[in-house]
């Protein structure tokens, strides 16, 4: 019995270390030291920025999406979701309007589901939304950790400032005019 439960846990610590290793590559995290040469406000970042500057994000067309190459240099609100999040699902066209209303002034939205491919689909069918969504998956949790949720729960909203680096974050849904608020106060 007692050689049964070393064995568990040692097959557990397996799983787990290739889980991480693979989180690791998949996400970037190998080199979360410095930014990257994307964009016109490249340079150093901290840790918790670069580790979503420099991951990669599947879309529902099953490209890569990369942050740094589409979205550094202008302030960016960065919204975790998921389909199956009450909360997520109703403050998802408050953050569509403020896209509407911010991106004239240089404002970008991206929505990252923490859910699969299918149900996001199925969602954007009924609810359009006019920026763009990536699909971070289960691992999206452990980003937005990173980013300073250190609970883990959705919805999730940070928003980075020009130079890359977090300067809002919220747990639990947003509201237009919070939102309106904060991106007042950044000089863009």
């Amino acid at each position: 019995m007692q050689r049964r439960a070393i064995l568990g846990l040692g097959a557990a610590g397996l799983v787990a270390a290739g889980a991480g290793a693979y989180l690791a590559l998949r996400h970037g995290h190998g080199d979360s030291a410095g930014g990257t040469a994307a964009g016109p406000a490249a340079g150093p970042l901290s840790p918790e920025a670069a580790a979503f500057w420099n991951a990669s994000f599947d879309t529902l067309d099953q490209s890569t999406y990369q942050p740094a190459q589409h979205l550094r240099g202008k302030p960016l609100l960065l919204n975790f979701w998921a389909t199956w999040c009450a909360p997520c699902v109703k403050e998802l066209p408050e953050i569509n309007q403020f896209h509407d209303e911010f991106a004239a002034k240089g404002w970008q939205v991206l929505g990252l589901a923490v859910d699969a491919p299918t149900p996001v689909r199925g969602f954007l069918e009924k609810l359009p939304l006019k920026f763009p969504v990536a699909l971070a998956g289960l691992t999206g949790t452990d980003l937005s950790r990173t980013l300073g949720n250190s609970k883990g729960g959705l919805p999730f909203t940070v928003a980075f400032g020009v130079q890359g680096e977090p300067i809002w974050r919220k747990l639990g849904a947003t509201h237009l005019e919070e939102l309106r608020e904060m991106a007042r106060s950044v000089t863009v």
